[in-house]
């Protein structure tokens, strides 16, 4: 396998943009990852396509990146479509990664695009609802109901009432969970509050984040309760934006750029049905990750994670090894992982502020560690940063995350 660098990345600021459409979108990014990479769309050997919804959301089916491509002149060239839930994007990339990294091609576009905002909401929380076993989802929804009829009152990580129509259901997973750790570990609600608080002051010092507001802890648990013990303002918004990466060989990367990011690891797993002392998803992707790059979590400069709420990414600390099992907390309460502490995570103000428009979110990742390995993140710049890390993980089986990918970056 070659070795592979990306040379440019673009992204929109995330929002709300009803009046955007995906090619607009797909339009603004790719055509600032070929600004940044000082390079014609002629050079583009293959691309590959991240969404998730667009078809439950716009109607758009099955050509979704030859649509939006060929709008902007990119045509010819083999361009596949990737559908991977949150992680449709991250997809994108690794099969990018894979396409020059074997030879096959020199030059690759990754992208990811979204639009998910809709008039009707529960038009998007039915798409987002729909990255779960639909199956499994009808025989809880079933078996709540008829535990209700029966005045039951069980605690169990499904979605309660309201889930589907006034928020995303997996709020109400990631609520339970939150929970379990609280009972089993000690963890406050302040910890998870105090996540909130950092990424949404990061988000405040990034242009392309949907939220750009600070809020105090006090703020942050005095939004509205979403389910216990998420507030508002511990979940990630709905939106839409569109980011693109392009890798190519590194030999190749020469001729484009002085400052490539080369990709030490590309990986990607599902869940899967296991014991109760194995390990789960996500450490099994990133111990893979970390064994093809030849690096430990000791030597991350800077990490981009799936924070969809607080909650997720205080238990991410955990599963990435920066800390222990349950010492989740102790990482937050330090102030260890803001952009200028010991391990900085979620630059970018992560899904919670820089938003998260799902097939998008992937790339976005991706592009906001191209940026701090560059030295190009401005006022949230990390100090000296050499590798760096994302997680992104999409969809539910059985309890545990569908798909999920980890990329590690140097320089």
């Amino acid at each position: 396998m070659r070795d592979v660098a990306v040379i440019g990345a673009g992204m929109t600021r995330f929002g709300k943009y009803l009046d955007r459409s995906m090619k607009d979108l797909t339009r603004e990014a790719v055509d600032g990852a070929l600004g940044c990479a000082g390079m014609d769309k002629s050079k583009l050997e293959v691309a590959i396509v991240g969404n998730a919804a667009a078809g439950l959301i716009t109607g758009q089916e099955c050509i979704r990146g030859q649509v939006v491509l060929r709008e902007m002149g990119i045509g010819g060239i083999p361009i596949i479509n990737t559908e991977n839930a949150c992680a449709s994007s991250s997809t994108a990339f690794h099969m990018a990664w894979l396409y020059v990294a074997s030879g096959m091609y020199d030059v690759a576009l990754a992208v990811g695009v979204e639009k998910l905002y809709h008039e009707d909401k529960r038009k998007s929380y039915a798409a987002i609802g729909a990255a779960v076993d639909v199956e499994w989802a009808k025989e809880m929804q079933a078996s709540m109901q008829a535990s209700k009829d029966n005045g039951g009152r069980g605690e169990q990580p499904a979605a309660g009432e309201g889930a589907g129509e006034k928020r995303s259901m997996f709020m109400d997973f990631y609520a339970a969970f939150a929970r379990q750790h609280m009972q089993r570990y000690g963890t406050t609600k302040e910890q998870f509050g105090r996540i909130a608080v950092k990424n949404h002051y990061h988000g405040s010092l990034n242009p392309h984040a949907q939220y750009r507001e600070e809020y105090t802890l006090e703020d942050i648990l005095n939004s509205p309760l979403v389910a216990e013990p998420l507030t508002r303002l511990m979940c990630s918004p709905i939106g839409d934006g569109a980011a693109a990466a392009i890798l190519c060989s590194a030999e190749k990367a020469k001729q484009f750029t002085t400052k490539p990011v080369n990709i030490l690891a590309s990986t990607v797993g599902s869940g899967s049905d296991r014991g109760a002392d194995e390990p789960g998803i996500t450490e099994r992707v990133v111990q893979q990750a970390y064994k093809l790059a030849g690096v430990g979590p000791e030597d991350l400069s800077v990490i981009e994670l799936h924070d969809a709420s607080a909650p997720a990414e205080l238990v991410l600390y955990e599963e990435l090894g920066l800390c222990g099992p349950g010492e989740g907390g102790k990482l937050i309460d330090a102030r260890a992982t803001y952009f200028d502490g010991s391990i900085p995570v979620n630059t970018s103000g992560g899904l919670i502020s820089k938003g998260h428009p799902i097939g998008a979110t992937g790339v976005a990742q991706i592009y906001e560690i191209f940026t701090q390995l560059r030295g190009e993140a401005g006022e949230r710049q990390v100090a000296k940063p050499r590798i760096g890390l994302t997680e992104n993980g999409g969809g539910m089986v059985k309890g545990e995350t569908a798909a999920l990918s980890v990329h590690i970056f140097s320089v």
